[in-house]
């Protein structure tokens, strides 16, 4: 199961146009040690804000946990130590913000699009085939297993196909 993590580093003042080169060079060498993807998100043009964004993506948590024990991960923590103020910020990425998690978030309302059709097309194939095995069960018993399954394959199927297949679309710029 991919691992999605979401990393913020504060930039040092009149470091950003270094540190974002040190990023592009890092995501260069870094792929192929289990990395399946990452991304840079940088603070909006005029904000005055100097925190960058990474989105990483794990082919597994072993991987993960390789790749931040590895020797190239050491040497861009010594690197970007000059580059930034304190220690990176780290956080797992779960359920409706991992699905979404390529290239910076899309506008909510292509997300909210693309979970209504996978909440849509799941429920309307789980009525035909998983509700009459139900039928004679308790309603809240049957329910619970009905909405179980419901997030399950969402969570684990249909909403990773979903925003793989609808990325030009989701990441295009909306008007």
């Amino acid at each position: 199961m991919p691992v999605h993590l979401a990393i913020t580093r504060r930039v040092r003042p009149g470091c950003e146009a270094a540190f974002e080169r040190a990023v592009r060079d890092f995501f260069r060498d870094s792929f192929g040690n289990g990395v399946q993807g990452a991304h840079l998100l940088s603070p909006v043009p005029g904000s005055g804000s100097r925190e960058y964004g990474v989105l990483r993506t794990f082919a597994s948590e072993a991987e993960r946990a390789a790749f931040y024990r590895s020797p190239i991960f050491r040497a861009w923590e010594d690197k970007v130590l000059t580059l930034t103020e304190g220690p990176a910020q780290q956080r797992q990425l779960h359920g409706l913000e991992a699905w979404f998690h390529s290239g910076g978030p899309p506008p909510r309302w292509k997300m909210a699009v693309i979970t209504y059709i996978g909440v849509y097309g799941i429920t309307l194939l789980l009525t035909q085939t998983l509700t009459p095995l139900l039928k004679d069960w308790p309603l809240l018993l049957a329910n619970g297993v009905f909405n179980l399954v419901v997030v399950g394959l969402l969570t684990w199927v249909v909403m990773p196909l979903l925003t793989l297949f609808s990325r030009p679309w989701l990441h295009a710029s909306s008007t």
